[in-house]
């Protein structure tokens, strides 16, 4: 009973709490745009190469 009342609460509270307010749409012509080789590099990208750094040593200790 208690996972349902928190699974309900976790829905309803995502529905409550939006990440970004609703923009124009998009892109309107004439604005520039980013080259198309730029691309952004965020902490997920930090977060994998810590969590494979963390496995590496991990199978390193246990080897020896």
């Amino acid at each position: 009973m208690k996972r349902l009342v928190f699974l309900c609460l976790l829905l309803t509270s995502s529905a409550l709490c939006p990440a970004q307010t609703p923009g124009s749409g998009g892109p309107v012509p004439g604005t520039p745009t980013a080259e198309p080789t730029a691309v952004p590099l965020d902490g997920g990208a930090s977060l994998l190469l810590a969590g494979g750094v963390t496995v590496a040593l991990r199978g390193l200790r246990r080897r020896n």
